[in-house]
């Protein structure tokens, strides 16, 4: 089974998030914006490629 690899998008209020995530997601590569204040616990267990 393929595992999907993934960026993470931090939302520190920007407009540009979603622009970006949106540019990501266009590169054929998943990405999920998420508040600034998410634990970092979370992030870990989502293993992201990058932030």
């Amino acid at each position: 089974m393929q595992t999907q690899e993934q960026i993470v998008v931090l939302d520190f209020g920007s407009q540009y998030s979603q622009l970006i995530a949106r540019r990501i997601r266009e590169c054929q590569v998943y990405s999920q914006v998420l508040p600034f204040s998410t634990p970092l616990d979370r992030i870990r267990a989502l293993a992201p490629k990058g932030i």
